[in-house]
Formats: C-alpha cells, structure tokens, sequence
C-alpha cells in the first residue's frame, strides 16, 4: 500500500493518543495505529478510521520498537509523521525517596526516554526520505508539564519528562533540516485516568487563565499544527491552559 502521508501514532488506542490518530486521519493522514497490550481496540479503531493499520508492540523491549517502525513502513511504504506518545507513570510522593527504587526509574527511564530515542533512531531514514517532497519528516513528543515544572506523579517520573524535553532539542539540532523535533507538555488532561483527581481539577479551575484542563482534542489540535509546519522545530509547548503564567 502507498499514501500520501503517514503517521505513526503510539499508545494511540485511548486517550491523548487516540484523540491524536483520529485527528491526523481527518486531515488526511494515514495512520499506524499501536498498543502494548489492547490489541482488540486497536483492531477496531484501525478499521473505524479507514487507512489505517494496527500494530501491536512492547516499547520497553527494543526488538518490538525496531519492529514497530519497520510494520509501520513496510505497511505504507513511507513514513512523515512519528508521534512518540506512548508513556507510563508511577505515583510515589515526592518526599518518599525510599519508595522510588532504582526498579522504578529504570521503568520510566527505558518507556519514557530510551524508546522515543530508539522509534527516532530507527525511523530516521523513513522520516527523511519522506522529505524528498520539500516538507522535513516530523517528530512530536507527548511530554508533561511535569518536566516544565517540579511537580507530577513521582519525581522519576517528572525526570523522564524533563529528559525528554531536552531530548527533543538535542534531536532537533542533530536532525536538521531533514527532520524537524518538537514537544508538547500538557498539563492535567480530563481523561478516564484523571477523573478522580478533584484536587488537581480544581486547581486548573481556579488558578489556570482559561479555568480548565485540557482535552484530549486539545492536545491533538496542538499536534496537528507542529505536524502542519515545515519550520518550526527545537520546542517545547507547554499546552497547560496558562497555569505556567501563574
């Protein structure tokens, strides 16, 4: 198969990720659709949206993301677009350094930071001969507002964040101009996992300028505008509704 343009998408079977392939394919792109474990709704959602295709894939074992970029290429013959969103989280409070064991920044380290480095490295020559059309092949990195600022779930995971985020510019300079790198950074994102966080919904309420969290559509409308650009690469949005201003 061929299309015009191609995106792979991952952890894009719920939330964030999902709002994101559903975006990119009304605008014309076809997607690679991927999960760890929910094949069966990402089967689905690869239907529902047309040109698409699911793979599944384990991003903490580097045999499956170099198989992911090579499915997702092999399955268009071209890729443009790599949207690099899938992440875990662990809670652990910020002040109970014992609680955050090597185990667990290993585990944030290698889905947060080693394997979006990876998906790029093995997606490089894809992206840019994508670029042959005059538009550079694109990288978008979902990060977190927890690597902006000292807050978040655990501190692990706050440093994975802010890892990525630095990552993003160091690839940004290494890649030019074939490959632009960017990154977003949202905030509190109302979604399933987030609907009994009372105290961090009230505080966006309150003291963010637009006195909510964002959507998932929110943050896919935030990546569709990075992948619209033929110029704009090295930064890190902060898609937090103003909160950063306060």
């Amino acid at each position: 198969m061929s299309a015009a343009r191609v995106a792979l998408v991952t952890g894009s079977t719920s939330g964030i990720g999902e709002a994101v392939a559903r975006r990119l394919a009304r605008e014309g792109y076809a997607v690679v659709v991927h999960s760890r474990s929910s094949a069966q709704a990402g089967q689905a959602l690869a239907a529902e949206l047309g040109r698409a295709v699911y793979v599944q894939a384990d991003l903490a074992l580097d045999a499956d993301r170099v198989r992911l970029v090579r499915e997702a290429v092999g399955a268009w013959g071209r890729l443009d677009v790599l949207v690099n969103n899938a992440g875990i989280s662990r809670v652990v409070p910020h002040d109970d350094l014992l609680s955050a064991t090597p185990e667990i920044w290993q585990e944030l380290h290698e889905v947060n930071v080693i394997a979006p480095f990876r998906l790029v490295a093995e997606a490089r020559a894809a992206l840019e001969a994508a670029a042959v059309d005059g538009r550079p092949g694109c990288v978008i990195n979902i990060s977190s507002h927890a690597g902006v600022r000292p807050k978040g779930a655990s501190i692990p995971y706050a440093v994975s964040k802010a890892a990525l985020n630095h990552m993003t510019r160091l690839l940004a300079l290494s890649l030019a101009p074939r490959i632009r790198v960017n990154a977003v950074a949202p905030g509190l994102v109302d979604t399933p996992l987030t609907a009994d966080w009372t105290q961090a919904q009230a505080l966006w309420r309150e003291r963010a300028p637009m006195r909510r969290a964002a959507q998932p559509d929110d943050i896919a409308q935030t990546v569709s505008l990075l992948a619209a650009s033929d110029y704009l690469t090295g930064e890190v949005l902060a898609l937090d509704g103003g909160l950063n201003l306060t």
